[in-house]
This record gives C-alpha cells, structure tokens and sequence, in this order.
C-alpha cells in the first residue's frame, strides 16, 4: 500500500477524532413540546379519591422522531416508603411520611393508555415508581401530533406535601399523568420530591371537576360554567352521583393545573384593571378561622400583580387567585393563576406570602425555568422582587424590633444571619446547585436568599434602569418558554455595554458576593446575634456557679460567643467562693481554621479550671477545702461530609490534660504521738485520643466514639456504640454497647493496680471519684451520704445501680469489659405520669454486662450481671433520674449488707448531663 495515503487516511482519522468533541457540544436549536389537556375528574370525599380521565394532544415541536414519551405519575410517589420522595424526607429529617398509615398513603392506578386509539404499554423506570415510559405504538416524527387517552384513579394522600387532604379539604396538585419535558437537552424524568419543584411543558388545559354538594372549588383558569345536582354521567364515561356540582375551568398557555375545595371557603372577587385596559378577575379563597387576617387579602393580590407588571412585564393570564390550605408548613405554594397559602399569623404575613406566591405566576408560571436543576431562575430572582415590593410599600421591610430584652438582641434580619452562619462554618453551597443536592438550610438561604443578593449585584452592576430594561427584554423574549442559565446571561450580555461574565461566574462560586467590611469591637451585656457581620463582641454578664463544697461562686463572665463563632474565641469567668473561701472558676480560648476541604474545621484550643472538689473538718472544727485545677490544650479536626444531605458528624481530637490536685495526708509525730494533717499536691498527666463518628439522621441515628487514653502506668481503650430504634407512633428505644479493655504498661504490679483504680473499667454507676478528667459536673463530687451521693455518670458499663462503699466496686476490672444498654420510650397509653398537668417522659432500662473477672475461677459474679427499672428524663435529657427495680443477686447481697434504712431511695440515682445540652433545642437556628 502507498504510505503517503496511509498517512492521509490516518490524518483524517485523528481529525474525526479531535473534532468529535466539537460536534457534539453544538447546542440543538430552542423548541418545546405543546400539550393541550382535556381532564374529567370526580371527587370521592368518602374514599378520598379521584375517578378521572384524560386526553392529551402531544405535538412534537422537536426535530427528532420520537419512539416514547416518559410521563410522571406523581401520586405515586405516596405508596410507599421507598420512593424517592420518602427518602428525601427522611433525609430532611422527617420520618411522617414513613411512619404513616395505608390509609393516609396515595397512588394512582387503573391506568390503560391509548394512542389514537391504539393500546400503548408501559416500561418502568429502573430508578422511580412515579415515573413510566408511554411507549408508542407508531415513531412520532416532527412536527406531527398524537392523542393520548387514559382512565386514571387517584387515592389522595394525606397533605405531606403541598397537595393533598386534610380532613374534609382538599388541596389536588400533581395529581394526573403529565409527560416528562423533553427539549434540547433530552428528556427530564425527574420523581416528586418535597425539596425541589417542577419543569413542565405548555399546553392549552380544559378541566371539567365534579365535587358533592356544598364543596366550593378553586383552581386554575378562568370558571366557564357550574352545574349543580349533577346525575349524568360525564362526556367522556365517568359516572356521577347524585347531589354534586361540576365545575368548568379553561386556560391557555400554562405548564400545570390544581385545584382546591372545601365547604367552608369563603370567597372575596374582584376586578383588576392593568395599565393596558386589560381587566382581570381577582379572588381569595379562605376558611372562618381565616376571616380577620384575610379581610385585605384581595387588596394585596393586586398590589402584587400590579408591582409585577410594572418590574417585568403585564400579567398576560385573565385570573389569579389565592387560596388559603391547610399544607403542613408556613407559607404557599404557586402554581399558575393561583398560590395556596398556608394559615398565616398576622396580616403582614400573609401580604408578604401572597406577593412571594402570585410572583411566580412571572418567574415559574410564565419563565417556565426548570426549577429541579436551577432553582435560583425562580426562587432567588421572586425574592429579589420581594425586595423591591418592600421598598415600595413600606413597613414591610425587615424591621428591627425593639421590645424586649431578648428581641433587641435577636438578628433583625433572619435570612442574613442564617447565610452569614453557613459560609463561617463553610457549608454553604453555590448558588448554580440542583435542588436535590443542597442542604435543607442552603435550599432556602442560597437559592432564595443568596441568589436575591446575586440579582442586587447584578442590578448595581449594571445600574437600576439599564437592569430594569434587561429584565423585561428577557422576559418579553422568553415568556411561556423554558429558559437557562445561559439564556439568561446572554440577554444580560446583549443588552448590556459592560462584560457581564464576571458577575454570572459567581453562581458557581461559595462564600460571600462582596469582600465583607472589617468588623469593630463592641462592648455588650450577656449576649447579642445582632449584625455579628458587623461587630466583634465582647460580652460581659454575672457568673454564678455552685457545688457542695464551694457553695455559691460569684463573678463575672466574660466571653466573646456568638453566632457566627468568631475565629478566635475566649471564654474567661473568675468566680468567687462563698464556701471555701477561694477563687475558682474556668477560662477557654481557641481558633478556628475553616476551610472548603476535607478538614472543614480545625481548632486549637487550651482550656483551664480550678474548683473544690472535697473538704475535711477536722478535730479544731476547721474546715480544709480541697482542689483540684487543669490545664488542657487540645486539636480538634472536624471533617466535611461529600454529600451535603448528610447529617453526619466527623471528627478527631487530640487533648492532653495537665491535672493537679490536693489530697488528704495523714501522718504521725512518733515523738508528740499526735496525727499531723498534710494537704500534699500532685500532678498527673492524661493523653487523650478520640475518634467519633455520629449520623444525627432522623430514623434510626447512630453514633460510634473510640478513646485511646495514656498515662503513666497504662492505656486505656474504650468503644461506645449508640443505635436509636425508631418507634411508629413516636419514640423508640436507645441501644448502647460499650466495649473496653485496659492495659498495663511495663509489668502489673500492686503499686500499678492501687494508682490506677480510677481509671479502670466499670460495670456499676461511675460517681465524682471516677471522673479521672473532671468532665463531669459533680454537685457533690466525693460524697457519700445523702442527695450528692447518688450522682453517677454514664460511662463504661453504664449501669444505673451504684456500689460506692467497696474497695473493688461490682464489675470494676482492669482487664477487659463489655456491657449493653437499653432504654425505651413508655407509651403515653401505659405511661401512669400522664395524669399530671406536665409532660413527665417516663422511660425502662436495662443493662447487662460481662467482664474479665466474673470468667475466672471462684468469679465474685455471674458470668453476666444485670440491672433494670424506671428513667425519668428533665429538661430536655439534662437530667436523669434512674429507679432501679430488677438487678442481679450480686448487687441485693450488697445493699443488704452495705444500706441502712430505706434501700428503696437510696438505690435511686441521678445523672446531671450538661455534656448533652445543645443550642439548637432552644434556638431553631438552622445549621447550628
């Protein structure tokens, strides 16, 4: 063969192949699909269901022959619990849904799809039970239009999510079988999923809804005609009862039809002339209980449009409505021509919901935007116009409210300070993120608040008037279409005269939009989440402290906490003993290194305490105190989850503690033979290595922590497992398996044994003496009479039952140890407490255990050892108070022996877990 035309064919060859890439990135030109709707529906407010059928006239715009169509039939996503929409709940941390009845679940079935005339079937999607391929009978080839028909029954659901019933209302949304978009970027078969809308095809909607008697209906559209006491069966061979009325509703140009009915509404209507003469029909739907905050409801329905029209361009529908439903949560829900709007709380609320909802009719319902991927085409520009309805109508911006001693210190705007917190911790996300993909706290403070922020920028970037008429270029060119990202800028860039790029690069970017001013210290009392983008604080409060000994401590607090936590952080609070006469207190400082890595956090840190921690009186009546201080430096790395749904925790520390106490010495003057009182000081040392691991998801959160502990003669090695088992009607039951094993290091001798008895593993209730850390708050830490006494901890073995006046306390080894805890919820049903006027969660435990001793010859114990009995839990689990009823042998001989009076009393126990309080359980702050 010739080589030169080798060489040839292979040139062309590896053109072909570097030019493959080029082709396939040209963009296929703009089209969209049309579907015209004609739906027949029944409403069975017996059953809770809907008896309906449809006809669809799908016109292929595309340019390719299509050979199936996907359609979403989303009721679906409400029949069971493993569909995408269950799990994302679940992954927003509600488990409703998956614990619900049958009969509060949905489906839709008795499906039988024709394509003019001709029987099509069905392919399930690999991934989704509400999403089906229609495959057709014949190629669709562009340009040419076919008619699909089907029956469909729909059980509703309960409203779990935007649509649905409750009690005798009903809220029908996402209710039919509507096919998938398919545009220049393929087909988008996407589930029903609570955190993220929809993206829809146009199309021309004529829906005939028959309801019984005294339902009044709104929905989508304009009400053509109503026809009541219905008996015949409807045009396309559904049957209706006696005593129902039929509504009549028609739209062109929309990409969705609801509706909603109920028998109390009542209904306010009205007329609407727009700057072109046009003239609208304006209404409000709203329940009794609703009347009073509702009264202006139309009012602020026009201000709404009107504020619209004027930003971007005329309302082009002939209604718009608003509804008020009952959905769940605080807010609405838009759809086009009408929003529902759940029950507000005060007037101003709902005039802010109603302006949000009926916004959507341009920036969802008209600029159809494919709200899954880029949510912030809909939400983040809506709220950038919620803005500027504010500034026209005042009052309605964020106010700062001055009444009260803890409002004044609260952030006058919430959105503000919840994004400011996500970018300190580095959780925030870019803005350009599919729904599905934030966070639940970044789907509303970057796709809504961020992305309004964005869209400032953009408008001082550009200057208000050129901004404005950008806008309404855009909307003008790409109203009733499906616009992107790239649309977007590209008008921007057309229209503008300066580079735009710069300004739309930031979608993909974290952090803050504009370099944040330098903050100034600031002096205040106790605390303040006011403008902390502002102002470092420093905070200066009373401190008051008490235990047994010290008594009362008096001082001063100073720290500068808040939110967000500033980088470098202190804590100082000297306090003064009114018992011992001493100064006690505790100080904290560290910093922070964040970053948008692996390690998301990490923070050096030193921390120091002094307090009393016994006391001896002795034959003169003088009271002697005796203390304890520390010193503990500490790296704590806090590692970034990959999927930003999670709600698992991470991290490594590293601390070492530096303890010093005093002790009590006795000594005797062989040659005055009297006893001589010393009040020695020691110093130990602690290296501490933690490892842990916690999945705070809502259905069955877990949590794994490993401790490697050494000092001088041992180390310490400690597993604790923590599995919470969801119950259906609430609760659960907590599982706790502790594993630990101790070591000696060099040979065991007796000296080792008695200088390491605090460290050693413990099966019976740990007390003050146990806390080799001082980790624990000890109202009384080394007493051993009365209430102080029976504080314990929860560590090692866990048990609840305490066996304080041995040497060598019940299970106590230093080999190896392993136990299980278990603690259940009491239903309310059974739980005797429930006839008080408070809620008293009353729980049962049970722990069993085994250690290396009780498998030896001549063992003190049973191989395994057990204790159970009642909990009562306060202040939110800050307390706990452990009744024991059941245990082994072992521990009845001891109380026998040991316990004088009333054993029943003194076996109850107590815990004071202040390492469980968290701020998040007072302030609904989210991302804290």
């Amino acid at each position: 063969m010739n080589k030169v035309f080798e060489l040839k064919k292979l040139i062309f060859f590896l053109f072909i192949l570097n030019a493959n890439p080029v082709f396939c990135q040209i963009e296929k030109p703009y089209f969209q699909q049309q579907t015209n709707f004609k739906i027949e529906v029944v409403l069975d407010d017996v059953n809770n269901k809907l008896q309906a059928f449809e006809v669809i006239d799908y016109t292929n715009n595309s340019p390719d022959t299509l050979y199936y169509i996907w359609f979403h039939l989303w009721p679906n996503a409400y029949k069971n619990d493993r569909t995408a929409f269950s799990e994302q709940l679940l992954q927003l941390n509600r488990s409703d849904f998956y614990f619900s009845s049958e009969e509060k679940r949905g489906y839709i079935n008795r499906l039988d799809f024709k394509v003019n005339n001709v029987t099509a079937s069905l392919t399930d999607h690999s991934l989704y039970i509400d999403v089906v391929r229609l495959n057709l009978p014949a190629p669709l080839p562009p340009g040419k239009t076919i008619k699909i028909t089907t029956p469909f029954q729909v059980k509703i659901p309960y409203n779990f999510s935007r649509g649905g019933y409750i009690d005798n209302t009903y809220q029908i949304t996402q209710w039919y079988p509507k096919p998938a978009v398919y545009d220049r970027n393929g087909w988008h078969t996407m589930p029903y999923l609570d955190q993220g809308e929809y993206f829809s095809d146009f199309g021309d909607y004529n829906v005939e809804i028959t309801v019984p008697n005294k339902y009044k209906v709104a929905a989508t559209g304009q009400l053509k005609d109503n026809a009541s006491d219905s008996t015949n069966s409807t045009g396309m061979g559904l049957e209706t009862a006696k005593n129902t009325s039929t509504y009549f509703y028609s739209q062109k140009n929309v990409h969705d039809f609801a509706w909603f009915a109920d028998k109390n509404f009542i209904i306010k209507q009205d007329t609407l002339q727009l700057k072109s003469g046009k003239v609208i029909n304006v209404a409000a739907y709203f329940t009794p209980e609703g009347k009073d905050i509702w009264k202006n409801s139309i009012s602020y329905i026009k201000k709404s449009i009107l504020s619209r029209s004027t930003f971007l361009g005329e309302y082009p529908y002939n209604t718009a409505t608003a509804v008020e439903a009952k959905m769940g949560f605080a807010g609405g829900m838009e759809y086009p021509t009408i929003t529902s709007i759940s029950p507000p709380g005060s007037e101003r609320e709902l005039e802010m919901t109603i302006e949000h909802e009926i916004g959507h009719n341009w920036n969802q319902g008209i600029l159809a935007t494919n709200e899954r991927d880029f949510p912030w085409m809909d939400e983040g520009i809506n709220t950038y116009y919620d803005d500027r309805y504010a500034q026209l109508n005042p009052g309605h911006e964020h106010n700062e409210d001055t009444k009260g001693f803890f409002k004044k210190r609260l952030p006058r705007d919430f959105s503000d300070f919840t994004y400011r917190l996500a970018i300190a911790n580095k959780t925030d996300q870019p803005i350009n993120t599919t729904s599905q993909n934030f966070s639940e706290n970044n789907y509303g403070i970057i796709a809504y608040y961020k992305s309004s922020l964005w869209m400032k920028k953009l408008e001082n970037y550009m200057g208000r008037l050129s901004f404005d008429s950008t806008m309404k270029v855009y909307y003008e060119q790409w109203k009733f279409k499906h616009p992107y990202p790239k649309d977007f800028e590209q008008v921007f860039q057309k229209e503008s005269d300066k580079n735009v790029e710069p300004i739309f690069d930031l979608l993909d970017k974290k952090g803050f939009l504009e370099e944040q001013p330098k903050k100034t210290i600031k002096p205040a009392f106790l605390f303040s989440l006011k403008e902390t983008g502002k102002y470092n604080y420093v905070f200066l409060s009373p401190a008051v402290g008490a235990n047994y000994y010290d008594k009362i401590m008096l001082g001063a607090l100073i720290h500068n906490y808040t939110l967000p936590e500033p980088d470098f952080h202190f804590l100082l609070a000297p306090m003064y003993a009114t018992g011992s006469k001493r100064f006690t207190g505790l100080a904290r400082a560290g910093y922070n290194l964040m970053s948008y890595g692996s390690i998301r956090k990490a923070e050096i840190s030193l921390s120091g305490e002094s307090f009393s921690m016994n006391e001896y009186t002795d034959s003169t009546g003088m009271e002697n105190f005796i203390g304890f201080s520390k010193l503990v430096p500490s790296l704590k790395l806090t590692f970034r989850n990959k999927n930003a749904q999670s709600q698992v925790n991470k991290y490594i520390q590293w601390k070492t503690y530096f303890i010093e106490e005093s002790s009590l010495l006795f000594n005797t003057d062989t040659i005055q033979q009297t006893t001589v009182i010393t009040y020695p000081k020691s110093n130990r040392y602690l290296n501490q290595l933690t490892f842990n691991l916690d999945n705070n998801r809502v259905l069955y959160p877990y949590s794994a922590n490993i401790i490697a502990e050494q000092a001088e003669d041992f180390v310490r090695f400690a597993f604790t497992g923590k599995y919470f088992f969801n119950y259906p009607n609430g609760g659960g039951m907590n599982a706790r398996l502790f594993a630990g094993k101790f070591i000696y290091l060099g040979d065991k001798t007796l000296t080792k044994q008695f200088n390491t008895r605090r460290y050693q593993l413990n099966m019976s209730a740990p007390n003050g003496e146990d806390d080799y850390t001082y980790s624990n708050y000890f109202a009384g830490r080394n007493e051993y009479e009365k209430a102080p006494s029976q504080q314990i901890m929860i560590r090692d073995g866990g048990f609840k039952v305490h066996t304080d006046f041995l040497y060598n306390k019940i299970g106590k080894t230093d080999n190896w140890l392993a136990a299980l805890n278990l603690k259940t919820d009491i239903p309310p049903t059974l739980n005797p407490l429930q006839v008080l006027p408070f809620k008293i969660p009353l729980k049962l435990f049970f722990d069993a255990g085994t250690y290396a001793e009780a498998w030896q010859k001549d063992a003190p114990t049973g191989k395994f050892i057990y204790d159970a009995g009642f909990q009562i839990s306060l202040f939110k689990d800050l307390v706990n108070v452990y009744v024991p009823l059941l245990y082994s042998k072992v521990y009845s001989n001891y109380f026998k022996s040991s316990i004088e009076g009333n054993r029943f009393l003194k076996n109850i126990s107590f815990s004071i877990d202040i390492q469980n309080f968290k701020l998040s359980k007072i302030l609904d702050v989210p991302g804290l």
